[in-house]
């Protein structure tokens, strides 16, 4: 089971995540962000849910302090501020989200789960989806137990998607993440790429790339 951390100062608010959450996850908390360091210094944490405004250390200076101690705990700031001045000071300090109060805890459990996920995938650096693994230490698509042979750019292509299932991506987004871009042919190369994955993945029953015309592409798994 997850241990999420929930940094804040509000003792009613934290009682109230507190309660939400632990139906789920070990939940463990503190009062500001010189607290919350105590804690993750001494416990695994696996997520951490932030207010921003809090006395002592803020949630801007925490997750700073954070990232500087090379931690990579997943972050989500969740605070009343919600400009786009406050979300992207939140980003810059190395934020992986940030939503507004008033909380929706179904939205929040979510977003837990988002991220959760992704930091598996990072950690492990493999991605199983029943009889299909793709390993990005090797390289290496397998399924049930037999090898799929892709160039490089088909695995990149393939991981990207698969690391955050049902989410479209835009040509330009893709471009720029598998082949940068100076990539001559644009759209051109993406689509003959798609088309070629396909093809390779057309007895795979897991999941299936889909073009949203005019948009990009996501990967839809079943």
């Amino acid at each position: 089971m997850a241990t999420i951390l929930i940094v804040e100062d509000d003792e009613s608010m934290r009682e109230l995540m507190t309660a939400k959450l632990e139906k789920r996850f070990d939940v463990l908390s503190a009062g500001n962000g010189k607290s919350a360091l105590k804690v993750v210094e001494t416990k695994q944490i696996d997520l951490i849910v932030s207010d921003v405004m809090m006395p002592g250390m803020n949630g801007y200076d925490f997750v700073r302090e954070l990232r500087n101690m090379g931690l990579q705990i997943p972050v989500i700031m969740a605070t009343a501020k919600q400009t786009f001045d406050d979300k992207k000071d939140g980003f810059s300090v190395g934020a992986d989200d940030y939503m507004v109060k008033p909380l929706n805890f179904d939205e929040l459990m979510w977003r837990i789960d988002a991220l959760l996920r992704r930091s598996k995938i990072a950690a492990d650096k493999e991605i199983s989806l029943g009889k299909f693994k793709l390993n990005a230490t090797t390289f290496e698509a397998i399924y049930d137990g037999e090898p799929i042979e892709m160039t490089r750019k088909e695995f990149d292509l393939t991981y990207k998607l698969l690391s955050y299932p049902n989410k479209l991506f835009s040509h330009d987004k893709l471009l720029n993440d598998v082949w940068g871009y100076d990539c001559p042919s644009g759209e051109t190369t993406i689509r003959s790429h798609v088309n070629r994955l396909r093809n390779k993945f057309e007895h795979i029953t897991e999941f299936e790339i889909v073009t949203i015309r005019g948009l990009g592409y996501k990967a839809v798994v079943k």
